[in-house]
């Protein structure tokens, strides 16, 4: 396969998303039409995968399939002489959360052989077809049902289900990534504008993907009604009924055990230790010395995905407002794939 074609493809299919993305619905010819219909086809079928999130979510790939970027990205690696087919076990818990792999996977000289999430059928296929188009048919890939004839697997799942793919997989190479969440760390100075960027890292996709913050460090003397007027933009949440159903079983269960919790009416912040928190919650806690935090950070790495803070704090972190921007060479569970890729 021709890498250079295939690169050309990506930056064809970036502009052809930005196109439709920037178009006037009411300009839409019969191509900007099929897009607009599998998106809302998708809404249907995974409620949880909003057009708003969608559209978020192509924005993101649009602007980081540059030629720049990948070019700087691929530098890195050398890119294997012989092809391979790489199983890909995708996840669905947010729009486009496997198309990474899906580009590492092609990119590497080899071929994806995918198995599908059922809460994502249809984004992913369309992509790749546009994609096939715009490079010259220069990429091959496969989508299956069930896993079969492969020389190397890349599995997403939950915590117990990784445990299978690791047994299931294990006289292949593989990567298998388990459940991972995001922290965020407050210094205490941040402006209203800082507050309003973290709550995008927070609530963007309903706080389900592994890079959302469902844990806060504050100071010791921060105001939690300032968390509060923060989240403001992100209040008509509550209207989705998903996300509505587990924040009012979750309020109920806290309720029943008195448990003690702040609540805004569309999410509740709750003093706990524990890193991951339900849908609708967010975990908080109070420190007075950084060391601490750093400590609690180290002892939870393999769980936390990224950790949001201002520069000065001196953490290996993102600015607020970045969590679900990552690039290229930013990698699910911090397991370079790349490098995975060039020595199957």
């Amino acid at each position: 396969m021709n890498t250079e074609n295939q690169v050309l493809g990506l930056i064809r299919l970036s502009s052809y998303i930005t196109e439709f993305l920037d178009e006037n619905p009411e300009d839409y010819n019969d191509k900007d039409f099929d897009f607009e219909l599998l998106i809302k086809k998708t809404e249907i079928e995974n409620p949880w995968f909003t057009i708003e999130n969608q559209k978020f979510a192509f924005r993101q790939w649009a602007d980081l399939l540059t030629h720049e970027n990948i070019s700087n990205w691929l530098k890195k690696y050398s890119i294997s002489k012989t092809s391979k087919r790489v199983g890909l076990i995708l996840a669905g818990n947010i729009p486009l959360v496997g198309f990474h792999d899906i580009i590492s996977v092609i990119l590497s000289n080899h071929i994806p052989v995918i198995k599908l999430s059922s809460k994502d059928r249809y984004m992913v296929p369309f992509l790749l077809k546009k994609w096939e188009e715009f490079s010259d048919g220069q990429i091959k890939y496969e989508f299956v049902e069930k896993l079969e004839n492969f020389d190397a697997v890349i599995a997403t799942g939950s915590n117990n289900t990784a445990r299978y793919l690791e047994y299931y997989f294990k006289n292949y190479l593989h990567i298998i990534r388990k459940n991972r969440t995001s922290v965020a760390v407050l210094k205490g100075d941040e402006t209203d504008e800082e507050l309003q960027l973290l709550a995008n890292d927070i609530f963007r996709y309903f706080g389900l993907g592994c890079r959302n913050v469902t844990r806060l460090f504050i100071p010791d003397d921060f105001l939690i009604d300032r968390l509060f007027e923060s989240f403001l933009n992100f209040q008509d949440i509550i209207n989705h009924h998903k996300y509505a159903n587990n924040y009012d079983y979750n309020r109920a269960v806290y309720l029943l055990n008195q448990d003690k919790f702040w609540d805004n009416n569309f999410v509740m912040l709750k003093e706990d230790e524990k890193l991951f928190s339900p849908l609708s919650v967010i975990n908080f806690s109070r420190y007075s010395s950084l060391d601490n935090v750093k400590s609690f950070i180290e002892e939870n790495e393999e769980h936390i995905q990224c950790v949001v803070a201002k520069n000065e704090l001196g953490l290996d972190s993102v600015k607020p407002g970045e969590a679900q921007s990552p690039g290229l060479a930013t990698y699910a569970d911090n397991v370079d794939t790349m490098k995975f890729l060039s020595v199957i």
